[in-house]
């Protein structure tokens, strides 16, 4: 169901070029840009898919950002995991509601709010703190507070253990994934699923070797090319420009 827009909420603002804007509604509060000052007051209490007009005469779309929209406009310190890529992680992980999931690597809380919107339950292991704090913060503001019951981020090193134990699925986005498949190995139960971004080819190559080392079977890696097209009545072709290379995704199964 429809609901008008509240002071707090996240709005993505679209202009006349296509050009998006994610804005936190205030009571009071003004979003300013190069076609002049859109107040937050006229924005609260609207419909999501009305457009709005600046104080110079810009008009702009309101609507509710979707995850992957959020994802690229968020507050962010580090790259994050791109939309093309986590959707694929969800379906190789095979996340369900209520797995239980050690996910290293937090970076900004792109993935984490990926499977937590999945419902899974999350502990995530960072080493930094600031990234902790704003992984937690943008888990909060896209998800809500309740998903924090579900979300627990510990300042520790994968490289070094997992205390966890019977884990339905491990998600790594670390330089070096392979020094945590021994750890892995142990605090997942059987069948369960490990699942790695790595940006390089010799990574996957060498997380492989340390996968087959350790009793995990069924591994596969791909790589993910977005192509969009242009169809405009009967121009039909493809996009000039793609979001090709990000990064590679290994899955694998504990087996032995």
């Amino acid at each position: 169901m429809s609901r008008p827009f509240a002071a707090g909420d996240e709005v993505l603002l679209v202009d006349a070029k296509k050009r998006r804007y994610l804005v936190t509604l205030a009571e009071g509060g003004e979003f300013h840009t190069h076609a002049g000052v859109l107040s937050h007051d006229e924005l609260i209490g609207g419909e999501e898919g009305a457009s709005f007009r600046s104080s110079q005469g810009g008009s702009f779309l309101a609507i509710r950002p979707t995850l992957a929209d959020f994802v690229l406009k968020m507050p962010r310190g580090a790259q994050v995991i791109y939309p093309k890529d986590l959707g694929p992680i969800l379906m190789l992980a095979d996340v369900f509601p209520g797995a239980r999931i050690l996910e290293s690597g937090i970076g900004s809380g792109a993935l984490s709010m990926t499977l937590l919107r999945a419902g899974a339950v999350v502990t995530g292991y960072e080493l930094r703190e600031d990234f902790a704090r704003r992984a937690a913060r943008n888990v909060t503001t896209f998800l809500g507070a309740d998903a924090l019951e579900r979300y627990r981020v510990e300042i520790r090193d994968a490289y070094e253990g997992i205390d966890a134990t019977d884990l339905d699925r491990v998600v790594l986005d670390l330089p070096e994934p392979w020094r945590v498949v021994k750890h892995a190995a142990t605090a997942m139960h059987r069948g369960g699923i490990l699942v790695a971004y790595t940006p390089q080819i010799t990574q996957a190559a060498q997380l492989r070797v340390e996968l087959a080392a350790a009793g995990f079977g069924m591994v596969d890696t791909i790589e993910v090319l977005n192509r969009a097209w242009h169809i405009e009545g009967q121009s039909v072709r493809p996009d000039h420009r793609m979001v090709a290379h990000t990064g590679f995704l290994t899955s694998a199964r504990l087996l032995g």
